[in-house]
């Protein structure tokens, strides 16, 4: 009798963004433009960036700016935190926006959110990884 050997597979929720948490008193059209200015890239802004609830109902909906870097292939996406007392990530209510770097293996983070903070519209800038906040876990961005 031949013995079953039995294989188990195991699926780690990576997920494949980096997130920085922008404070700003400013509207999210000039923060845009700023960071564009201070960066070097073109956020330009897309469609909202919309919440649903288990359901599959529309609860909120946020102001997504978008820039695709090509030469280093990665996506950038500012996304609004509150919208109309609701909050696109509960657990950072602080957190006016949130800059995400998906796929990202060219860009030294740190490096990143010196430059950030040096922007006159930011005001503080703070590295979050994204496993350790809940609600990080339900974002799609695409």
């Amino acid at each position: 009798m031949t013995k079953k050997i039995k294989h188990i597979l195991i699926d780690e929720d990576d997920l494949d963004f980096e997130m920085i948490g922008i404070c700003s008193h400013h509207n999210d059209y000039r923060l845009a433009w700023s960071i564009n200015e201070q960066i070097g890239i073109q956020l330009t802004k897309t469609e909202p960036y919309i919440v649903t609830n288990k359901k599959g109902t529309i609860t909120t909906h946020h102001s997504r700016y978008q820039f695709e870097d090509e030469d280093n292939r990665l996506m950038y996406y500012m996304i609004k935190n509150k919208h109309q007392g609701q909050y696109l990530i509960p657990e950072k209510a602080t957190i006016d926006f949130f800059l995400f770097l998906c796929e990202n293996c060219a860009i030294d983070l740190d490096e990143l959110i010196s430059k950030l903070k040096t922007t006159s519209c930011v005001l503080g800038a703070y590295s979050f990884h994204p496993d350790e906040i809940e609600s990080a876990q339900n974002l799609v961005l695409e």
